[in-house]
């Protein structure tokens, strides 16, 4: 009995870190779920898709564009691991808190170019939004990085890939 309680005693702290890094990892594989249940969801219904982050509040969520659906019965709100910070590191195109977000299309041709710009409804208007355009695309608009640090300082980056199509998870370092 003696020898059981001295092997538990040495091995319970890198046990209990290693539980607390795979909250780390989880999290960030939940948000990055979700990344791509949006984007798919975005180019199957044709709809564009808006992922929140409320980094103060602890939970981030995906939704229909209410314009496009006014009640969306497949809206998902995760909660974060309360060990687990999330923080959006830098936004696409900076804007004013509260300013809602507006898209634009181009069309031109040869002889003149016109510009007709669209209001876009953001359910939840004052947090940052990663938005998934009908064709599967990622806005320009939306943050680039979200960082996810744990209680002892361990951080995973999910951001945007190299070709701008998706996002990926990082270590700090790269």
């Amino acid at each position: 009995m003696a020898i059981l309680t001295i092997a538990v005693s040495l091995t319970a702290p890198t046990l209990s870190h290693f539980f607390r890094g795979r909250t780390l990892d989880s999290e960030a594989r939940r948000l990055l779920a979700l990344t791509r249940h949006g984007q798919e969801r975005a180019a199957s219904e044709g709809v564009p898709m808006d992922l929140w982050l409320n980094a103060s509040g602890g939970e981030f969520g995906l939704e229909a564009e209410p314009s496009y659906e006014p009640s969306d019965a497949r809206a998902i709100t995760l909660t974060v691991d309360s060990g687990v910070q999330l923080e959006v590191v830098n936004s696409g195109v900076a804007r004013a808190a509260g300013q809602s977000q507006s898209q634009s299309h181009s069309s031109a041709s040869v002889t003149s170019a016109t510009v007709s710009v669209r209001k876009v409804t953001l359910a939840h208007p004052n947090l940052p939004t990663i938005r998934f355009l009908p064709d599967g695309s990622i806005s320009e608009s939306s943050p680039q990085t979200v960082r996810l640090t744990g209680r002892e300082g361990a951080v995973l980056l999910v951001g945007q890939s190299r070709d701008r199509l998706s996002y990926e998870i990082r270590d700090n370092d790269r």
